[in-house]
């Protein structure tokens, strides 16, 4: 990159931080002792902008960083995951989001804890938030770090290190100092930046083209050097069984996850209703849609346009084609409306990611605070200690993400999200939607149905050859691998489930009955909901 583009998206990149720090220590000049205003942000945000927060929080790097990079190195089989984030929103509306807000209070555990013993119920959960928060993390910030490689002409891997650490300390600072109400206003800024700037690219990646859809496909197939078949199943996940395996465990992953992703549950406690929850996921599903539909645009465009080949050369997990297309967009490297452009489309990127990791951060110290620790006190914590406690956990979970980061720095970041998507999917998801519908749920089958899906999900990624085996994986000179896919949400979620039922069925516990009464009034009508 040149000089005047290294500048100018510096320069935004200084901007947003010092909006979003100026917005953290004005939100942290109010009382932010209580709980309920730590985590929930006093539960004073409206559906919009609640709606806005959720988008923000959801529409990550993997969506515009990770996911229009697959598209534009593998065409249809890339456009797979724009489909599956966009249909898991289906599951969050008819079967989440109201009853989550009507049953819990801060965390997942809130939910199930209702009606079972709860501290080794909340134990189990609040480990599950905790491990699916940190991949999440690692994933936002391998964007990061790829981001920043391209913007400094990839002079070594020392930048994208310091990259990484510098968003962990931020991400910490914004969660200590403004808790949630802090976060949600700055993923209502990244929203309306990243919705805007997608609007720009797309509308003038149509320009580019005449607004003729048709020649922009056929020209990405042709530069992408597959033909046909880069517009047919098949080019990424078809090759043999193991891959078609592989894209079914990656689609049951990307649908199923969502439901189960701490940071995106503990946005529904933040509105005052249940009514307001579900209006907040309708304001959600719109902003969201429209984005992966001009995610698809933007994917292809940077195939006609920017090519495959320069895409790799520049990230060979293709992280980086959407700055590349806005560069060529706005007239090139020694262009200024490219300088402008690349510099603006850049910094969008990294507020993404900034207000991704903050959402992901609080869920995950919240975790911490509310879930572990006041377990482990064996009595309920005080709400002080609590909400420091999950100030002093946020440092930890940066600390952790940032190590991991590290080390997974050259992988796909929409990838790197798809396992977080697996794990949340085996471990939150069967225990959520059991203590929700079934009547004669225990607290065995509770904790086994996380454990029963966490456990698995992270064993086989571990024998995966996400981690050894082929020269893409993180350790490439060794070889452990036995689990021949790259997702285990095929194999994981459907263990999760049946542990969960065998848990109960062979728990000497008999099912409060009285307790389900209430949880099932309590979630369809919202009385005595906090």
């Amino acid at each position: 990159m040149t000089g005047n583009q290294q500048t100018s998206a510096l320069l935004l990149f200084s901007a947003f931080i010092a909006v979003t720090l100026g917005i953290t220590t004005w939100v942290g000049r109010n009382r932010q002792g209580s709980q309920e205003e730590f985590y929930a942000g006093g539960r004073l945000f409206s559906p919009m902008e609640n709606g806005f927060a959720i988008a923000g929080d959801y529409m990550s790097a993997a969506s515009f960083l990770g996911a229009t990079g697959l598209i534009a190195l593998y065409g249809y089989d890339g456009l797979l995951y724009v489909v599956g984030f966009l249909v898991a929103w289906l599951v969050v509306l008819f079967l989440v989001a109201e009853l989550v807000r009507n049953c819990g209070r801060f965390t997942l555990a809130d939910v199930v804890a209702a009606r079972m013993s709860e501290r080794p119920v909340r134990i189990a959960a609040g480990t599950s938030s905790v491990t699916v928060s940190v991949l999440y993390l690692v994933a936002q910030m391998v964007g990061a770090g790829s981001l920043v490689a391209l913007l400094l002409g990839n002079t070594g891997e020392a930048a994208r290190s310091w990259t990484v650490i510098g968003v962990g300390a931020l991400m910490v600072i914004y969660v200590s100092l403004g808790g949630m109400r802090a976060t949600t206003w700055i993923q209502i800024v990244k929203a309306v930046l990243l919705l805007g700037g997608t609007i720009v690219l797309t509308a003038l990646v149509l320009v580019r083209f005449h607004g003729d859809v048709d020649q922009l496909l056929s020209t990405a197939a042709e530069r992408s050097g597959h033909g046909s078949a880069y517009l047919a199943p098949g080019l990424k996940y078809g090759g043999d069984w193991t891959a078609r395996f592989d894209f079914m465990s990656l689609g049951l992953a990307l649908v199923l996850g969502t439901a189960g992703l701490p940071h995106i549950l503990s946005r529904f406690y933040t509105v005052p209703t249940a009514q307001a929850a579900r209006r907040s996921a309708v304001w959600s599903i719109g902003l969201i849609g429209g984005f992966y539909l001009m995610t698809i645009v933007l994917g292809f465009g940077a195939a006609a346009i920017v090519g495959p080949e320069a895409v790799r050369g520049s990230n060979a997990s293709g992280n980086t084609a959407v700055p590349l297309l806005a560069l060529d967009l706005g007239g090139g490297a020694d262009s200024t409306g490219g300088t402008v452009l690349f510099a603006v489309v850049a910094a969008v990127a990294f507020a993404t990611i900034l207000a991704v990791v903050a959402g992901v951060t609080l869920a995950s110290s919240a975790s911490v605070a509310h879930d572990l620790y006041a377990s482990f006190r064996r009595r309920h914590a005080e709400p002080r200690s609590e909400v420091a406690v999950a100030r002093v956990a946020a440092v930890g979970v940066g600390v952790v993400a940032i190590a991991l980061s590290l080390l997974a720095r050259d992988l796909n970041v929409a990838f790197l999200v798809g396992l977080a998507f697996a794990v949340a999917a085996s471990a939150n998801l069967p225990v959520l939607l059991y203590s929700l519908f079934w009547r004669g749920f225990t607290t065995r089958g509770a904790v086994w149905a996380v454990y029963g899906g966490l456990v698995p999900a992270l064993a086989l990624v571990v024998l995966s050859p996400v981690v050894s085996g082929s020269p893409e994986s993180l350790f490439p000179t060794v070889d452990f691998q036995y689990f021949p896919l790259q997702n285990p949400g095929l194999v994981s979620i459907p263990l999760g489930f049946l542990a969960g039922w065998l848990g109960t069925v062979t728990s000497a516990e008999i099912a409060d009955e009285a307790k389900h009464a209430e949880t099932e009034v309590r979630s369809l009508t919202g009385a005595g909901a906090a």
